[in-house]
């Protein structure tokens, strides 16, 4: 018995639309963060230290972070981890462990009024960062690797390097997800909560010391901070320019850790 011409196609059609509707029940029923728990898992299916995600699954992804909101994740402003308490010390940061594996970690930090994340790199990362509620002042920078005289040594400061303003800005939720990768769009970054707010991010892959992904904090000096040889081109832009020296973790940096109390993230 022959197929009819036409046949077959129509069949494979009307296959595709079931399984096309089949998934889209799939997402309707699913909470918003186990949805994006599994795209994370297919956008980062073959990630690694340097790994890109393909454009059309960066913007994936980033649309999924663009629509999720506070409440999808437990979170509001009245929880205790965002009240300032004054006590002559900086700002206790909380850190909400959602997910880690080899390829990707989903996590979220809670600052409470002036708390601050110093700056810091993403060696061989991928990070999507989403505002989920509150005013954040965020500064970052990429290395400077296109222009000359890149380093320099003085007696107070062994080794510093030039490093490109990338942004400087204050971020008010609901904005747009933040997405810096390996050697652009801003890999070293600080946030200054200017109001309490949460900050979602999933870094792919995840810091991992024996991998080589050791987050570096770094201090940051004016352009003018040393008189090097070959710079003099940069002086109308200084302003966009710092050098930065690598510094030990910051002792009043304070980050404690605290269940996640969100829609649980089924791993199957």
């Amino acid at each position: 018995m022959g197929i009819e011409p036409g046949k077959e196609t129509t069949t494979a059609t009307t296959n595709s639309n079931k399984s096309s509707r089949k998934n889209r029940r799939r997402n309707r029923k699913m909470s918003p963060v186990q949805n994006l728990f599994h795209t994370c898992k297919e956008v980062f299916a073959n990630g690694g230290t340097g790994f890109i995600p393909p454009p059309n699954h960066v913007e994936r992804l980033r649309s999924i972070l663009d629509s999720l909101k506070a409440d999808d994740v437990g979170l509001s402003p009245e929880l205790p981890y965002f009240r300032l308490i004054r006590n002559g010390r900086s700002p206790i940061i909380t850190y909400l462990h959602l997910y880690e594996c080899d390829k990707f970690s989903i996590g979220i930090f809670c600052l409470p009024p002036s708390g601050v994340l110093p700056l810091h790199n993403h060696p061989g990362m991928t990070v999507f960062s989403k505002l989920l509620f509150g005013t954040m002042h965020i500064k970052s920078f990429d290395w400077a690797d296109d222009v000359p005289c890149t380093s320099a040594t003085s007696e107070n400061v062994p080794r510093a390097r030039l490093a490109k303003l990338k942004v400087k800005a204050d971020f008010v939720a609901p904005c747009n997800t933040s997405i810096l990768y390996p050697a652009a769009g801003g890999n070293m970054h600080c946030f200054t909560a200017v109001t309490a707010c949460a900050v979602l991010d999933v870094l792919g892959p995840p810091y991992s010391d024996p991998d080589g992904r050791h987050c570096t904090y770094y201090r940051e000096h004016p352009f003018d901070r040393f008189p090097v040889d070959g710079k003099s081109e940069l002086e109308n832009e200084k302003d966009g320019f710092a050098w930065l020296e690598e510094r030990e973790k910051p002792r009043e940096l304070a980050v404690v850790g605290a269940p996640y109390r969100g829609p649980k993230i089924m791993d199957s």
